[in-house]
């Protein structure tokens, strides 16, 4: 596989008022076409630092990040990003289906085209019914679904999503982990999902990226050898499960205490 993203020495450092706070200390990795990496870190790790360089919403100090060949200088055209608070990414004045119309008026498509792209993501998200509702009249699983149906309409090359499932109840979660799975596995997107959660990351990922404390780097690389298809109770129940699980934690752990990681499985 060829890669989608790669990630070259990325540094990040804030100053402000004579501050200086290094977020990102040197961060490399490559994330191949169609994959589903995980990156998981502390508290303060500098993940969502991490997403805004990747979907050129932020400026790195140096290094670089290239989508398909190409530096990424600003926000590219062919990446999605659905964020955590759903809620503030609606506009609660437009309907479902205006919502999701939006962003593909910004991309000039046409308007036969945009019909089309609207509805087959409603349907993909098992929304196809609440087109002319309004967000605020939707449960927040619901809203998140909206966000997710957005983002798949606008036929992204790579989609990011930031903790999206923090705010939800935990059915609520599950269930949006496996429509998560079964957009990536059906429409081939390379997908890259930020999460605090350690089981979460082992459920959904191919692979879970386990960054280190600020100043962040890669702490370890997990590549999680479990099924295509998963089963919230059965797959969570393999003991391969419960090893990658163990993997991640101890890095985790590890990057709490500022030490190397210590953790492959044999």
């Amino acid at each position: 596989m060829t890669d989608m993203v790669e990630v070259r020495n990325l540094k990040k450092v804030y100053e402000s008022q004579g501050r200086r706070i290094e977020a990102i200390r040197d961060i490399t990795f490559t994330v191949a076409r169609g994959e589903f990496a995980c990156i998981v870190g502390p508290s303060g790790a500098g993940k969502t630092t991490l997403l805004k360089c990747l979907a050129g919403l932020l400026k790195p100090t140096a290094g670089e990040v290239v989508l398909e060949g190409s530096p990424v200088t600003g926000p590219p055209l062919g990446m999605a990003v659905v964020f955590q608070e759903y809620g503030r990414s609606l506009f609660p004045w437009k309907t479902v289906r205006q919502n999701i119309d939006l962003p593909l008026r910004q991309k000039g498509l046409p308007r036969e085209k945009r019909d089309r792209l609207v509805s087959e993501a409603l349907t993909a998200v098992d929304l196809g019914d609440a087109g002319r509702a309004y967000p605020w009249q939707l449960s927040g699983g619901m809203q998140q679904r909206v966000a997710i149906a957005r983002a798949v309409a606008y036929e992204p090359h790579v989609l990011l999503m930031d903790e999206p499932f923090a705010a939800v109840d935990a059915q609520t979660r599950a269930d949006l982990e496996d429509l998560v799975r079964t957009l990536w596995r059906d429409l081939g997107i390379t997908t890259l999902f930020v999460t605090h959660d350690i089981d979460e990351s082992v459920y959904l990922g191919e692979r879970v990226i386990v960054l280190s404390a600020s100043p962040t780097h890669v702490l370890d690389d997990v590549r999680i050898d479990l099924p295509t298809e998963r089963n919230q109770v059965t797959t969570r129940a393999t003991p391969d499960f419960a090893e990658l699980r163990a993997r991640v934690h101890r890095g985790i752990q590890d990057a709490k205490a500022g030490r190397p990681a210590t953790g492959a499985v044999a």
